[in-house]
């Protein structure tokens, strides 16, 4: 295999490994942040106003998958000098497709906060505005896809394989969120956020049926009923038979500013959300907690295209086996795969809008007071995407001086992997608070020594989290003795 060659396909599994998503760090659940109102509404810090300005405020990475590690693509070589990946002649490819999963799943997603504010409205009254940028994508591929890449056709000739469960969407939207979190009683507090949702751009992949089959000359035989919707600026070509000859980006969108503007805008492509939490103090010390986030949907009504596939048609099929020994490049085993597959789509003659669910976050968390300024901490977060649900438990430790100091120590499995662990600080030296937080720090490396240098790769890394950023706080004065203290209610924590 040429150097090339193993520089791309190196570059693809990586990509797999370092993808990037923007779930609410669980780590910040029980720290003084006004960021933790993302996970649950009902949350009010102790500072009386905050500012969050574009970017500073809220930057958030999250490069997770469920089912291969760090150390199933880069290995140490047999000499123990030198890095090799997992389709190496010396490496036994079989242990990595022993790794892959009937359904794999990959949520590549970033959030930049444009702005935030809030402030108190009277003594039980908390008001908050979010301005968020986000780019969601969510993506399921059944193992069979991998298995037959990487192992060739031979092993599945007269066979079908079912990939109904392929789907997959992206999306770049604006949120516009306003939300208050109110005392009810002396103990319950509930909060609400309704959202505003301006679709930008979108491709989004409809699954009715798909199967696949390998025929005695080694063809694949497809049988398809799926749709691909575009909402963005881009433009289908077709030949003389209606088939897609290529698909390409409409920049005359932007020669002008207006053009920009109703991009950015997310003209016509409208959509709601709403996030509801609540806490109640049980005891003095005890408080449970419970939220739903990301509840919504998108309605796309703006430069769409669909694209339909609803035949039966044969193609030369994805053989990763011929990159591995050299008689193909990963180029043109690309570009024989697009050939096929675009000669099998038919563009609809009307361009019909639809509808996008955004995937939803539950929440659970109960809390447990030992000084007025440390807790422990459990944490419970589910997310749904369409039929598929992702679970993590977090334990932590917390300590709260106000928000002057916040610290944070927690554990959580998650993702098949049952090694995470996270670290919150954050600190406010006069009106500015920064933080930065990590949910999911490797624990295990290697130590690999290669040209003199010695490289540490994490030995079982399939995710990380990093969340860093800084506020604008006011009203952070501390109270005189003969004044009544302020409690958090979500972590009962007085501020004197």
């Amino acid at each position: 295999m040429t150097g090339k060659i193993k520089y791309v396909l190196t570059l693809i599994l990586a990509m797999v490994i370092v993808d990037v998503a923007a779930q609410n760090s669980q780590v910040m659940y029980y720290m003084n942040l006004p960021q933790n109102h993302l996970l649950n509404p009902a949350m009010r810090p102790s500072n009386k106003v905050y500012i969050g300005l574009p970017a500073l405020s809220g930057i958030n990475l999250n490069i997770n998958n469920n089912f291969v590690n760090f150390s199933d693509v880069f290995m140490p070589g047999k000499t123990g000098d030198s890095v090799i990946t997992f389709l190496h002649p010396d490496n036994d490819i079989n242990d990595f497709i022993d790794k892959i999963k009937d359904k794999n799943s990959l949520e590549p997603q970033a959030t930049i906060q444009l702005f935030g504010l809030g402030f108190s409205a009277g003594k039980s009254n908390y008001i908050f505005l979010d301005i968020n940028d986000r780019i969601e994508g969510n993506m399921v591929l059944p193992g069979d896809i991998f298995k037959l890449a990487l192992l060739g056709n031979e092993s599945f000739v007269g066979d079908k394989m079912d990939l109904s469960s392929l789907r997959g969407d992206v999306k770049y939207y604006r949120e516009i969120g306003l939300g208050l979190s109110r005392d009810i009683t002396s103990k319950l507090r509930i909060g609400v956020k309704a959202k505003l949702l301006k679709g930008i751009a979108t491709a989004s992949v409809v699954n009715r049926s798909l199967e696949i089959g390998v025929n005695n000359d080694y063809t694949h035989t497809l049988n398809a009923d799926m749709t691909v919707n575009f909402s963005a600026p881009v433009k289908v070509y077709m030949d003389a038979d209606q088939n897609i000859d290529s698909l390409v980006f409409d920049d005359n969108r932007f020669n002008e500013t207006s053009g920009i503007v109703d991009f950015l805008m997310g003209k016509k492509n409208t959509g709601f959300g709403i996030d509801i939490g609540a806490t109640y103090n049980v005891t003095e010390k005890l408080i449970v907690s419970a939220a739903i986030t990301d509840l919504g949907f998108i309605k796309w009504k703006k430069d769409l295209t669909n694209l339909n596939a609803e035949s039966q048609f044969s193609f030369s099929g994805l053989n990763m086996v011929d990159v591995a020994n050299g008689t193909k490049t990963f180029e043109e085993l690309g570009q024989e795969m697009m050939d096929s597959l675009k000669n099998s789509f038919k563009v609809s003659d009307s361009e019909n809008p639809f509808t996008t669910y955004l995937p939803f976050g539950l929440t659970f968390g109960g809390s447990y007071n030992l000084t007025k300024n440390f807790s422990l901490g459990v944490l419970s977060y589910s997310r749904f995407i369409g039929k598929q649900m992702k679970e993590s438990l977090t334990l932590s430790a917390n300590v709260n001086f106000g928000n002057a100091f916040s610290t944070s120590l927690s554990y959580t499995a998650a993702n098949h992997r049952f090694d995470n662990l996270g670290l919150g600080l954050a600190f406010r030296p006069g009106i500015f608070q920064f933080y930065i937080l990590s949910d999911r720090i490797p624990v295990m490396w290697n130590k690999i020594k290669t040209n003199g240098a010695t490289i540490p790769l994490p030995t079982s890394w399939n995710t990380i989290h990093l969340r860093f950023g800084m506020n604008i706080v006011f009203g952070n004065k501390v109270k005189k003795k003969d004044d009544k203290p302020m409690i958090l209610i979500e972590e009962n924590t007085e501020v004197k």
